[in-house]
């Protein structure tokens, strides 16, 4: 009698799946015509495997598919690499958008643009044996499926290279489709740097992430998530390499742009609406899937330095909140996050293992498995074997690999050529069922986005959805609720109809010797001039930069302004001519104290926005709403005296110049 109601349930759940055939789009599979529904010969042998046909449960397509496949394809199967379009360019490490940029090799490294040499460590790297791999090439003999796209072109070109690369895989024995990933696309960004973002890109605009915390929306937040995913959809991407869950408690830490800022509370909203929007509630056809980094946090880097390289191996805890840093990766795992990526970073302390998080068994597999109950991929970082193997340099290859695995990393990012994985298996480091485990969640991954019925898209769709007015408009609300009103003294704030006013934008690039780039918009209601001495009001707008992530020396971190590529005497001479708004753009939580002295009437911070955006606040178009996502230091001595781990709000009174959730309104 159980049998047969366990055969009953069977038959429902098989009958439940087949009621809707699903769109099919092939280019050289033939389809398999069973009654009314058809299926893709991905594995052209004319019969209709378990792994085709869509009605199964994608556990039993999974099983199917791995008993196929070859050690050596499902080996090139947990591979990830940078791939490119024919003559397409992306920005080189620390190279901000508009300067120089650099061709980079396809296929496997990216970032390291000197061959032979780990521009992290400024080392050679271990062994020279991995050749690039055109995509071709990747696809055919190295049986890679999982590509990360760094190169920005226009929608039509991505939409149709991407069912180019669908076409190849569908090709091939087994016709598994590839996945391809990209970093954030649909933010203002002043560090485009490969691995970070992709920077100025045809899709719509949005806050920096910092921003998006800014605004305090967490419907509007789920609707840009939802505008972006049709956007990513439509040209093919279907996997984010994003959102960062990490926690801007460090301010001196060289990645905080890319945060939703210091509270764990509000990363963890943010992070849940940003993961839904994109995903849905599970996974399907539908879905851009995420991978949430960098567990279990990156922020609280030992002086601020970043794990990319080895001055900045490591992260600690002198405040005891390691929990606190973990709290955003709870709130991942319950919106279902696909993947999750580690950090480089090797925690330091006695009650931790000194190795990197790739490789750390008590963070992945004890922690995040175990513990948390995370049980989606777990993707590691770019290059922690060849490149950045923190706290396990004198293993061999195959053995960072074997540790690697044991700790629970399921796809590795950063090479093209899995030989060194083959040779892992082969030499008996790793059993072929710790790689089936692997591989079943990559190809449950594929299944659960409808990959297999359907990895093409509509080249006209594309272009018509990338960047249309309605998402705009979203876009444009949040550029404007993302800005913070700091300081508003006298009430200089808003402009009174008709004031004049001088505008500039000051900005060094690095690259040139200091730009201040004068500005008179077309504005109605604003009288702007040519020359400070016209002016009833100056509005001076400072992007600082630090020079960006990629170029890091180890050297010691600095957040005052000085040091950051503003000429604060300039500033100060404007400031003592005449009544000034300062607007700030946020990257890390500037050390303003050379250019606030008592006189600077308004503040304004911004967090990647628009002129347009900037002036509506200014002018009261928009009454400003946004809350500051951090805390912004006094002083120098401040930042320093900080605990890496701990919130800025938390640091005591004394901290503190804009508490984080300051922000006023008119």
């Amino acid at each position: 009698m159980k049998q047969l109601f366990v055969f009953c349930l069977s038959l429902s759940s098989l009958i439940a799946f087949a009621q809707n055939q699903p769109t099919l789009d092939r280019r050289t599979a033939e389809i398999i015509q069973q009654g009314k529904f058809q299926f893709k010969d991905l594995n052209k042998n004319k019969k209709l495997d378990r792994y085709e046909d869509w009605r199964l449960p994608v556990q039993e397509r999974v099983k199917d598919l791995v008993s196929q496949m070859t050690l050596e394809e499902k080996l090139g199967f947990m591979l990830i690499s940078t791939t490119r379009m024919g003559g397409d360019q992306v920005f080189a490490q620390g190279v901000q958008p508009g300067g120089p940029t650099s061709k980079i090799t396809d296929g496997f490294n990216e970032e390291d643009l000197v061959q032979g040499t780990n521009m992290f460590t400024r080392k050679p790297l271990p062994v020279p044996n991995m050749s690039a791999a055109g995509t071709t090439k990747g696809v055919t003999q190295f049986h890679l499926r999982h590509f990360i796209l760094r190169a920005s072109a226009a929608p039509d070109v991505m939409a149709r290279w991407s069912n180019n690369l669908q076409a190849l895989c569908e090709s091939t024995r087994l016709g598994i489709p590839a996945i391809v990933a990209s970093n954030p696309r649909n933010h203002v960004t002043t560090d485009a740097s490969v691995g970070l973002s992709v920077g100025l890109t045809a899709f719509s605009k949005w806050p920096g992430e910092l921003g998006l915390a800014a605004m305090r929306d967490f419907s509007l937040t789920r609707t840009f998530a939802e505008i972006a995913a049709s956007e990513w959809r439509a040209v093919g991407l279907r996997k984010g390499y994003m959102y960062m869950a990490d926690l801007a408690t460090e301010p001196r830490w060289q990645r905080v742009e890319g945060t939703f800022g210091e509270d764990a509370d509000l990363t963890s909203n943010m992070i849940r609406e940003i993961i839904l929007g994109f995903q849905g509630t599970k996974l399907n056809s539908k879905s851009v899937a995420m991978t949430t980094k960098h567990f279990p946090g990156g922020g609280p880097q030992v002086d601020g330095q970043d794990s990319h390289f080895d001055w900045g191996k490591f992260a600690h805890y002198p405040g005891g909140m390691f929990d606190y840093h973990v709290k955003p990766f709870q709130a991942a795992i319950a919106a279902g996050t696909s993947a999750i990526m580690p950090y480089y970073s090797a925690p330091k302390g006695k009650e931790f293992e000194e190795v990197g998080f790739s490789y750390n068994k008590a963070m992945i597999d004890d922690l995040l498995q175990k513990k948390l109950g995370f049980h989606g991929i777990i993707n590691s970082d770019t290059g922690p074997i060849e490149m950045m193997p923190w706290g396990v340099e004198n293993l061999s290859l195959p053995e960072r690999y074997q540790k690697a695995l044991n700790a629970g990393v399921d796809i590795f990012s950063g090479s093209a050529d899995p030989s060194t994985l083959v040779e892992t298996v082969k030499k008996g480091l790793i059993s072929e069922a710790r790689i089936n485990v692997s591989v079943a969640k990559l190809l449950t991954e594929k299944f659960e986005l409808g990959l297999f019925e359907n990895p093409y898209v509509n080249v006209d769709e594309a272009v018509n959805t990338i960047g249309k007015k309605e998402y705009k408009e979203k876009a444009d609300l949040a550029l404007r609720k993302s800005i913070v009103l700091a300081r508003n003294d006298q009430k200089i704030l808003p402009l009174k109809a008709a004031t004049k006013v001088y505008f500039e934008t000051y900005m060094n690039t690095g690259r040139n010797k200091d730009v201040i780039k004068v500005a008179k918009p077309n504005y109605p209601g604003i009288v702007f001039v040519d020359t400070k001495e016209e002016a009833d009001v100056v509005l001076l707008w400072l992007i600082p930069s630090g020079g960006g992530l990629f170029s890091s020396q180890g050297t010691k971190i600095d957040l005052r302004l000085s040091t950051n590529r503003i000429d604060v005497n300039h500033v100060n001479e404007i400031i003592e001519a005449k009544p000034t708004i300062v607007a700030i753009n946020y990257t890390n939580p500037w050390v303003i104290e050379e250019i606030d002295k008592g006189k600077t009437r308004g503040i304004i911070a911004t967090f990647g926005t628009t002129q347009d955006a900037l002036l509506d606040i200014v002018s009261g178009k928009f009454n400003p709403t946004g809350k500051m996502p951090f805390t912004t230091p006094k002083t120098m001595q401040a930042v320093e005296n900080n605990k890496s781990d701990v919130p800025g709000y938390m640091e005591g009174p004394d901290y503190g110049l804009f508490a984080f959730g300051h922000g006023l309104s008119y």
